[in-house]
């Protein structure tokens, strides 16, 4: 799908031989909690094909990159094993070295040839750059420039640039700053996962629906009120618990036991919320028709009208999956977020299996995001069937929800400094 002009520059208008480039991926995994080792690489494979058009321009790479925080420190690992499925992934040695951007680390990165590459050490283990603090402080990418990350490696670099879009709602100084002194580029996985974003957002191919569904549902309420309101969607398929909640919004009755469990996680205040986009663009909507339940240890699916009233509802039944497919079918544009049910137990994984390979078989552009999301298409589809999978959950809803995007805001604000040379860098001051 062709999307709109960009105002972030991208690698192929800079000249990388020879120059320093401080390079931003994001290839925050998941971890075994018991192994501690990776256990799925899709972001690092997103990773490689900026980093070899990097490397065979000839340019020295420094990454920069997270693992974990302070809200999930179980994740909170050095990236030597990342080095190392780098390395295999992309054919070229990646060398690591456990310091951020202390002594040693400017040592490496002093010490780079043309066409070598260094992972700096876990950026989760500098203060400056974990969500508590960004939450806490509240910095201004200005205010960033005395950070030790800043002082210590932007006097290295030749050029910035960040292929972390996954990242891109964080404001942290990896993320904004370098922008601040650096000619900037974004890289290849940024500029392909901000267009098919943009052009979902702002030119779908129509008829264009959005099935949203798992269960973090604040973010489908974040994003289905702006893109009705924009015009962007044209049917809203809801499954999991958004389609819970929008049914009991327009006054279905789903049991004491559904409504316990929406209360016990607050998500029972998405309910007004719900009933005023029905009130507005009911006929936008697509609810379950049916839903499946446990019944003397068997699944057993029944109308929304038949419910039982003791019983939870992990997936969609029937009649809604023939329903959402005939929906899919007929889409120019279909846009993914969140599992019909709960698909990591095999009793519960119907709906979702059906639905997303009806997705990965539609003719239309689709773009799939979230880490649920993902790991259910990996699961029961093949990844390369659709039109796009985005790295990122958070980033991407904020993106759909009309909300500014710390990183978007500063590589397009690095574009109007005119901190670019097309032919060839600033030099190193």
């Amino acid at each position: 799908m062709e999307g709109p002009r960009l105002r972030i520059r991208p690698i192929s208008e800079f000249e990388l031989r020879g120059k320093t480039v401080i390079f931003r991926p994001d290839i925050n995994s998941p971890i075994d909690p018991k192994t501690k080792r990776i256990v799925n690489t899709n972001r690092i494979e997103k990773t490689v094909p900026t980093l070899l058009a990097l490397l065979d321009g000839g340019a020295k790479v420094a990454l920069i990159a997270h693992q974990g925080d302070t809200l999930d420190y179980q994740n909170l690992i050095p990236l030597a094993e990342h080095a190392e499925k780098l390395s295999a992934l992309s054919g070229r040695k990646i060398g690591y070295i456990d310091d951020v951007c202390g002594p040693a680390a400017v040592a490496a990165v002093k010490t780079l040839k043309a066409g070598e590459a260094v992972i700096l050490g876990n950026l989760r283990y500098l203060a400056e750059e974990i969500s508590s603090f960004e939450s806490a402080v509240k910095l201004k990418a200005a205010e960033m420039l005395g950070t030790w990350l800043l002082r210590s490696l932007a006097p290295l670099a030749d050029l910035y640039v960040n292929d972390a879009f996954a990242a891109a709602h964080r404001n942290a100084p990896s993320m904004v700053a370098f922008q601040e002194l650096l000619p900037t580029a974004g890289g290849i996985q940024l500029m392909e996962e901000y267009t098919a974003l943009k052009s979902v957002m702002d030119s779908p191919k129509r008829k264009c629906v959005y099935v949203l569904g798992g269960a973090k549902i604040s973010d489908a309420f974040d994003m289905m009120r702006k893109v009705l309101e924009d015009g962007a969607a044209d049917e809203i398929l809801t499954a999991g618990v958004t389609g819970l909640v929008m049914h009991l919004a327009r006054g279905v009755e789903v049991g004491q036991a559904t409504r316990k469990f929406l209360a016990d996680r607050g998500l029972d205040q998405f309910i007004p919320e719900a009933k005023a986009l029905l009130d507005s663009w009911g006929g936008k909507f697509v609810l379950p028709l049916d839903l499946a339940y446990e019944k003397a240890g068997a699944r057993a699916e029944l109308d929304i009208a038949a419910l039982p009233r003791d019983c939870l509802f992990p997936d969609v039944g029937e009649k809604t999956i023939a329903r959402f497919k005939e929906s899919i079918a007929r889409a120019g544009s279909v846009f993914v977020n969140g599992p019909a049910g709960m698909y990591e137990d095999p009793r519960w994984e119907k709906g979702t299996k059906e639905i997303w390979n009806a997705i990965a078989d539609a003719k239309g552009y689709t773009v799939v995001g979230g880490g649920d999301t993902i790991s259910a298409a990996t699961k029961f589809t093949d990844l390369r069937k659709y039109g796009y999978v985005c790295t990122g959950g958070g980033a991407m809803v904020r993106f759909l929800a009309g909300k500014k995007l710390p990183l978007i805001e500063a590589m397009e604000l690095a574009f109007e400094r005119n901190l670019r040379a097309p032919l060839k860098c600033q030099t190193k001051g």
